[in-house]
C-alpha cells in the first residue's frame, strides 16, 4: 500500500499545478501550497479530495492551519494510527 506521502503526491499531481514542480517529482515537505501559486478555489477543492481519499473530516479551514505539506502529512499519519 502506498504511503500517505505517496498518496498526497499523486493527488497533487492529478489536481494541482505547483509553480516550479514537475508532476511525479518528490514533494518538498517544507513546501507551502499557498506560497506556490495554488488558488483558493483549487485549495478548497483539494481539501475535499483529501477528505474523500483519507476518509476524514477535512475542511478548507483545516488545510489552512498547516503551513506546509510536512505538517499535513504528519497530521494524516497521526489520524491513521
Amino acid at each position: 500500500m502506498p504511503s500517505i506521502e505517496e498518496r498526497i503526491r499523486k493527488l497533487v499531481d492529478e489536481n494541482l499545478e505547483i509553480a516550479g514542480r514537475e508532476a511525479g517529482t518528490p514533494l518538498d515537505p517544507s513546501h507551502s501550497l499557498r506560497d506556490s501559486g495554488v488558488s483558493s478555489v483549487d485549495f478548497v477543492a483539494f481539501a475535499r479530495i483529501l477528505a474523500d481519499e483519507f476518509g476524514v473530516a477535512f475542511s478548507p479551514d483545516d488545510c489552512a492551519k498547516y503551513s506546509n505539506l510536512g505538517e499535513l502529512i504528519a497530521s494524516l499519519e497521526s489520524a491513521a494510527s
